[in-house]
């Protein structure tokens, strides 16, 4: 499983767990076309591999996650390039995903690149790392989810700030506020979020999607909808060979061997 010639590549570090990597230093990791492309593609092979139950996405070159928008795309009239179908901007942000995807955050993640790893579900961070959506000095809104998962993921005047300013959240920051779910060394960014991605390949994933798809939904809804979806979710696990192979295994006092099925 390699696409180290792509602008985006897919590697496989540890079993169960894919790793994706932006391979546009040169650019920041800058979104263009066949970026937006490879993104679509991957996100729908890994969602179809039995063999990855949690991706990981980063950014090369250990300066930025990714820097949004290829602007020199977008001053020549080809914003629409930087987007798909099926997964709008960067083939990634309205993506329909089931599997987890940790957003390993190395360096500078801006503008679209802030919300690439906003639409992710988990967010490791180095120590230098920072989140902003700069749009509106550029005359642009971040219209690739930023204006509305960002007042989710912090307190609703800090995000309101962030938007109307672009300014910069730096990782000690976003962590303290509960945007990251870690920040790491510059060198154990990476680690740290496979690290984190194997902790949760480890578990049941027929249970783990299933309780995501309820859990990202928690903002949306009431609570008489979630608990019915809970419920509908607790009825389709109860249905799988794994929710038999989970309490055998702890009687039997042994790790548990999950199908996936």
């Amino acid at each position: 499983m390699n696409e180290s010639a792509a602008p985006v590549s897919l590697e496989s570090p540890e079993p169960y767990v894919a790793l994706v990597t932006l391979r546009r230093p040169e650019a920041r990791n800058a979104v263009n076309g066949a970026v937006a492309q490879a993104l679509d593609r991957i996100v729908k092979a890994t969602e179809a591999d039995d063999d990855v139950r949690v991706v990981v996405l980063t950014g090369a070159g250990g300066q930025a996650f990714c820097a949004g928008a290829d602007l020199k795309e977008v001053s020549q009239g080809r914003l629409n390039d930087l987007m798909t179908h099926d997964g709008g901007f960067g083939g990634f942000v309205r993506a329909k995903r089931d599997k987890p995807w940790i957003a390993a955050v190395d360096g500078f993640a801006l503008a679209g690149g802030c919300e690439i790893a906003l639409a992710c579900d988990m967010i490791v961070a180095s120590d230098d790392a920072a989140f902003g959506l700069p749009e509106v000095t550029r005359g642009l809104i971040a219209a690739a989810g930023g204006l509305f998962r960002l007042p989710r993921a912090l307190p609703r005047a800090l995000a309101l700030e962030l938007i109307a300013t672009g300014g910069r959240l730096p990782a000690a920051s976003a962590l303290a506020f509960g945007l990251v779910n870690r920040v790491c060394p510059k060198a154990r960014t990476l680690p740290e979020a496979i690290a984190l991605a194997a902790a949760i390949s480890g578990n049941a994933p027929i249970a783990v999607r299933e309780s995501l798809a309820v859990a990202r939904r928690a903002y949306d809804l009431d609570d008489e909808t979630l608990a019915r979806l809970s419920d509908e979710a607790q009825a389709r696990v109860m249905l799988t060979a794994d929710f038999r192979e989970g309490p055998v295994a702890f009687i039997e006092k042994r790790a548990p061997r999950w199908l996936g099925r």
